[in-house]
């Protein structure tokens, strides 16, 4: 293992140790140019992390933090969230950004609010050119962390109605990047007034983001 990969981990099982409430462990949303509505979402990330708090008991701040992608700020954060409905532009400098984020020990969950998938998969080529999305079989240890999926990825909202697939980049066998299509988690994370979705579909969506958040913390 990478001298700096090994420091990032220990780091990190230090910080989920501590039985501290400063909320020391901070999650962030990816800002990215072409257009696309990146900032979408706004209640999501703390409402997730308060659910995570108390469920799988992480520590993490409830509050809504962006990050630019070209930013050497992304390292102060174990998981990136990127969202949107539209186009994603990488340049040269913020692609191997990324990339060592990844090659590092982050963690990027990409989740498709609805027409993401033609603009980001391209441009996670340039990340990795070498590494394809692959749908994860349902014995992936991403839908078995405390609570268990079955099936897969629950779905949420029902977009074009297809069913919902997760797919991931895979480093030297290791996950690195999770993208959840046509589930659309982000939007049962938001509050319940902004999308009044069942309650049962919220708690769907938070159980399978904690399950995220745990296998990111813990690979």
């Amino acid at each position: 293992m990478q001298t700096k990969n090994f420091l990032f981990l220990i780091l990190l099982f230090g910080v989920l140790c501590s039985a501290n409430t400063d909320y020391s462990i901070k999650i962030a949303k990816v800002k990215y140019k072409g257009g696309g509505d990146w900032y979408a979402n706004k209640t999501a990330l703390p409402n997730l992390a308060t659910f995570c708090n108390t469920n799988i008991k992480t520590n993490i701040s409830p509050t809504d933090v962006f990050v630019d992608i070209s930013s050497p700020e992304i390292f102060n954060f174990p998981w990136l969230y990127l969202t949107g409905h539209g186009n994603i532009l990488f340049s040269d400098a913020e692609a191997s950004n990324l990339r060592k984020y990844l090659m590092s020990g982050g963690f990027l969950h990409i989740d498709d609010n609805y027409g993401l998938k033609p603009f980001v998969v391209p441009q996670m080529k340039k990340v990795f050119p070498e590494l394809d999305f692959i749908e994860l079989p349902f014995s992936h240890p991403i839908y078995n962390q405390q609570f268990k999926f079955a099936n897969g990825l629950p779905k949420i909202h029902e977009h074009d109605g297809k069913p919902a697939q997760g797919f991931g980049l895979l480093l030297e066998g290791k996950l690195i990047c999770f993208f959840t299509y046509e589930c659309d988690l982000g939007n049962g994370w938001e509050d319940q007034s902004v999308y009044n979705n069942p309650e049962e579909k919220r708690q769907q969506a938070f159980k399978m983001g904690a399950n995220i958040i745990e296998y990111a913390f813990n690979r």
